[in-house]
């Protein structure tokens, strides 16, 4: 079986790293299976590659916070840009052949450059599935439904794809029902649920004994996601840290400022977080997972990938979500705030004191959240057999195994020496 994966990538890390999660599950779960990633990601190459995928690499294309797109490297202009990422695509589709074809958000691609190679796959290979993947929120209803009935989404999705699947569910946010589907595309509709991610690659104990964190400290991770917009988060954390009360001096930080955020803002940051002891600065991770594990508590930004986590972990959080240019962190952190699953400032009452405030009280046994362990994060298996179901010719003896995550050999573990501030940043 051939299946291609589309995803646009045109801001931040969570797409892909959310692509990357299904690519996983589908190898380990699906026997005879080789995917082709088509993305344009520009830290694809930071990622594992599991055996049976490789991408191909599409030219970068990024959108300021009003969401302009413009050609991210290349020195040509955006729409000459997207012909080339066009071209590029209904090549590599035509000559793969695969037998399913997964869209990430946009129906048409991003500006419209998928339209060709859905042309193509019409007339040339009519059998092959389309499916389209959302996550869970894409913006303010109002927004969105003005945008689908602008750009012609919603005909695509009752023309051209076979079924629609929600990486969330109707609990938090009915994605059908908010944003007015009518029922020919509604129909196409399956909830999968959230993303459950594996543990890391260390246990806790490895992970704070490596990072130098002592038996009486409380280990806080602060992650922007990305980063590419996130300094404000760190720059307003590292402030707080002087407002906390002296019963709190025994709080060890691990700042990850992500792989996206200009060099010259992290290294502020960076310069910033010299001056105390406690608090190490890093620039990436592929193994965020153990880092959080290991945390008491996590601050951090709202991205789908990142709240997936905190859940999956069952982690105190305060989430300060990003608001623009869409606001789908902003619901989706309220919604899941209202259920008692974290806890959620605002960015325009974002302060050092009030973040503090909000840290201080996950950290505290009596007052931090529930945990919720009923919280549907089935969305890797039942995506699966929702793919599988397309493709019955293919799949009559396939059954899939429970879901394993893959173990590949862990990487060394980092040294509290190596991680110190600004050596580990600049």
């Amino acid at each position: 079986m051939k299946l291609v994966v589309y995803s646009h990538d045109a801001f931040g890390l969570g797409n892909i790293r959310r692509m990357m999660a299904i690519c996983e599950h589908l190898l380990t779960s699906v026997p005879n299976l080789s995917i082709l990633l088509i993305s344009g990601s520009p830290v694809l190459h930071r990622f594992r590659t599991p055996t049976g995928l490789d991408y191909i690499k599409l030219p970068c294309v990024g959108r300021n916070r009003t969401g302009e797109v413009s050609a991210k490297f290349l020195g040509i202009d955006a729409q000459t840009a997207v012909k080339l990422r066009s071209n590029l695509i209904q090549t590599a589709v035509a000559h793969f052949e695969p037998d399913l074809l997964l869209v990430d958000k946009k129906p048409y691609g991003l500006q419209g450059e998928l339209t060709d190679t859905l042309a193509w796959l019409r007339i040339h290979l009519p059998d092959t599935p389309c499916v389209l993947l959302l996550r869970d929120i894409i913006d303010r209803p109002v927004v969105t439904i003005a945008e689908w009935r602008r750009l012609g989404y919603v005909e695509a999705i009752a023309n051209l794809y076979r079924q629609v699947l929600v990486l969330g569910t109707p609990e938090v946010f009915d994605l059908s029902a908010e944003y007015q589907l009518p029922t020919a595309a509604a129909q196409k509709v399956r909830f999968c649920g959230y993303i459950r991610k594996p543990p890391g690659n260390h246990s806790a104990e490895a992970m704070r004994h490596a990072l130098g964190v002592q038996s009486d400290e409380q280990l806080v991770l602060v992650t922007p996601g990305g980063g590419e917009d996130g300094d404000y988060l760190i720059e307003t954390y590292l402030a707080g840290l002087a407002h906390l009360p002296p019963e709190y001096n025994k709080i060890h930080s691990v700042v990850i400022c992500g792989p996206e955020m200009p060099y010259a803002k992290r290294q502020v940051l960076c310069q910033a977080a010299a001056a105390n002891p406690k608090v190490q600065m890093l620039e990436f991770t592929d193994d965020l997972m153990s880092y959080m594990g290991a945390a008491d508590s996590v601050v951090s930004m709202g991205g789908y990938n990142t709240t997936c986590e905190i859940l999956s972990l069952v982690k105190r959080a305060v989430v300060v979500p990003r608001v623009s240019p869409v606001q789908e962190q902003w619901i989706r952190a309220k919604r899941l705030a209202e259920l008692g699953l974290l806890r959620v400032i605002h960015p325009d009452q974002l302060t050092p004191e009030t973040l503090m405030q909000a840290l201080m009280a996950q950290l505290n046994p009596d007052t931090g959240d529930n945990a919720n362990t009923t919280f549907n994060l089935n969305a890797l298996p039942r995506l699966t057999q929702h793919l599988l179901e397309l493709l019955p010719q293919q799949n009559e003896s396939c059954v899939l195994p429970p879901f394993t995550p893959p173990a590949p050999e862990p990487p060394p573990l980092i040294t509290a020496t190596s991680a110190c501030p600004l050596r580990a940043c600049l």
